[in-house]
C-alpha cells in the first residue's frame, strides 16, 4: 500500500545496501521516507546515492536510518512470504503526473497484475497509456511500489528496469510459487540469466501453470554470474 510519509523531507539523504535473494539492492532515505529501492547489478551504491542527491539539490550522508531498518525487516519478510502490504514510509520524488501514477501502481493488489491501460485510466489519465508506461519505468522503489505487477493487454512481461527475470521471480513469489528460472545459474547473490526464453520483442510472456519444485537461494560464494542490459533508471 502506498504510504507516503507525513514528515519534511531532509537535504540530507542515507544510502544502504540491502541484500535480497536475487540480488543486492540500494535504498536511500531522507527524513521523510524511503526515496530509492532498485538493485545495484554492479554499481556502487555511493555512487547512485551522490547522482541521485544532486538530481534534487541534497547531499548524501552515512549513519543509521530508522526508515531503511523497517524496509530491510519487511523485505526480509516479503521474500519469505510473510508479507503482503509494506508500511515503510516513502518520500516519492517526481511530477504530479509520475506521482499519481506510483500512488495507483502502488494499490495494484498483491499476487495480482494490472494493465497500462487500467493504471492510466485509474489515474484519471485513459488516453495516457504510453505516458503512463514511461512513468511506471522511472518508478524509483521497486517491489514496494510494485512496478513489477504492470502488464501489457495480453497479460505478457514487459520492461522492467531489474530485467524481465526478476518481473517473473517476484510475481511466481507472489502466487505461490517457489521461483526458480530455467537456465540461470548464481552467484554474488543474484540469480542471474544465462538462457534464453521465447519472447516478442521485449515482452515475456508469464507462465500460468509453472509451478517449479523447489526455490533457488542463491549463494554469495558462488561463480560470478553473467551479464545482462538495464533500464538506466527506474525499475517498472
Amino acid at each position: 500500500m502506498f504510504r507516503p510519509s507525513d514528515r519534511g523531507a531532509s537535504p540530507e539523504l542515507v544510502t544502504a545496501t540491502i541484500d535480497t535473494p536475487i540480488g543486492r539492492m540500494v535504498a536511500i532515505a531522507s527524513n521523510a521516507g524511503i526515496c530509492v529501492l532498485e538493485f545495484l547489478d554492479g554499481r556502487a551504491a555511493p555512487s547512485v546515492a551522490r547522482k541521485f542527491a544532486r538530481r534534487h539539490g541534497a547531499r548524501a550522508a552515512s549513519g543509521p536510518s530508522a526508515h531503511v531498518e523497517q524496509l530491510r525487516a519487511e523485505l526480509t519478510a516479503y521474500f519469505g512470504g510473510e508479507l503482503r502490504r509494506f508500511e515503510t514510509p516513502l518520500d516519492l520524488r517526481g511530477t504530479p503526473f509520475q506521482r499519481a501514477i506510483w500512488m495507483r501502481v502502488a494499490r495494484a493488489p498483491y499476487g495480482k497484475t494490472m494493465t497500462y491501460a487500467q493504471v492510466a485510466a485509474r489515474a484519471g489519465r485513459p488516453s495516457a497509456v504510453r505516458a503512463a508506461g514511461h512513468a511506471n519505468g522511472r518508478n524509483p522503489v521497486s517491489i514496494v511500489v510494485p512496478c513489477h505487477r504492470i502488464v501489457g493487454t495480453d497479460g505478457s512481461l514487459r520492461g522492467y528496469g531489474g530485467g524481465l527475470w526478476r518481473k517473473r521471480w517476484l510475481l511466481e513469489l507472489e502466487r505461490g510459487a517457489s521461483p526458480t528460472v530455467r537456465g540461470f545459474t548464481h552467484g554474488h547473490g543474484v540469480a542471474a540469466p544465462t538462457g534464453r526464453f521465447i519472447s516478442a520483442g521485449n515482452s515475456l510472456r508469464l507462465p500460468t501453470r509453472s509451478r517449479p519444485a523447489t526455490r533457488t537461494v542463491p549463494s554469495p560464494s558462488s561463480a560470478s554470474a553473467g551479464t545482462r542490459r538495464r533500464s538506466p533508471r527506474g525499475s517498472g
